[in-house]
């Protein structure tokens, strides 16, 4: 698998990064995580609009998924001959009207449809394309879904956002990667359920015994080299900052 940082920063854009979103892809086969606030433009320096097979919304948090109304103009007033076929979009309970509701006025209130094949998330396993993928509910104020991606014996997991939880942990057993979210500076905010912190990320990462860890959704009022260093005080493998247009081999 190749995983690629469209964006990264949490809660805004930054001067340098879209918000979240992450491009998978294996066997020719493109899965995006993710389509925050200023995503779709990044991701066009990676493929083309019309390339991606498949998108995963771990939630329903602006910064996670605002992207997707400009996606629906891109697809849907296609400039070539009418809207796309439509593309599976698997995302929380009320996807599509929350989706529908930010874009405001669609030609009718079934049109995000006609773009988008809808699935709702639940905790579960199952195919898209040619990865295997477990979705759990993880620790938010919304309803929102960490997700772990297999293919050829390799993994990958992506916290989305989260606060500390055990399902995380178990999610990320053994994985090769682990995209991590930490917002939080350890000693600044404790706030329970909604966000992790660097130090929190580590202490993951290492119950778990993941392989590689990435720490991502590190808001622009945040110094990310505390939450790096934070991280790295409690977990010894290998460790970065996500940055966008990052690539990785899983």
């Amino acid at each position: 698998m190749k995983l690629t940082v469209v964006g990264c920063s949490g809660s805004f854009p930054s001067a340098e990064s879209a918000c979240s979103s992450y491009l998978v892809e294996a066997d020719g086969f493109r899965l995006l995580l993710d389509m925050g606030n200023g995503a779709l433009g990044e991701l066009q320096r990676h493929c083309g609009l019309y390339d991606l097979d498949a998108i995963f919304l771990s939630h329903l948090h602006a910064d996670h998924c605002i992207d997707m109304c400009a996606y629906f103009v891109a697809r849907y007033y296609r400039h070539d001959g009418g809207p796309c076929a439509p593309i599976p979009v698997y995302g929380p309970e009320g996807t599509e009207h929350r989706l529908t509701t930010a874009y405001g006025d669609t030609p009718t209130a079934s049109s995000m449809s006609e773009v988008f094949d809808f699935h709702t998330v639940k905790p579960s396993t199952f195919e898209i394309g040619p990865f295997t993928v477990h979705t759990e509910r993880v620790a938010h104020p919304v309803e929102a879904y960490a997700i772990r991606i297999e293919h050829g014996g390799r993994s990958l997991t992506y916290s989305g956002d989260t606060g500390v939880t055990d399902v995380l942990t178990e999610l990320a057993r053994d994985t090769d990667l682990f995209l991590c979210e930490a917002a939080f500076t350890h000693g600044r905010e404790d706030i329970p359920d909604v966000h992790l912190n660097g130090r929190e990320a580590g202490e993951t990462a290492a119950r778990a015994g993941v392989r590689r860890l990435v720490l991502t959704h590190v808001p622009p009022w945040t110094d990310p080299a505390i939450n790096l260093a934070h991280a790295r005080a409690v977990y010894d493998g290998p460790l970065e900052l996500a940055a966008p247009r990052a690539s990785y081999e899983v």
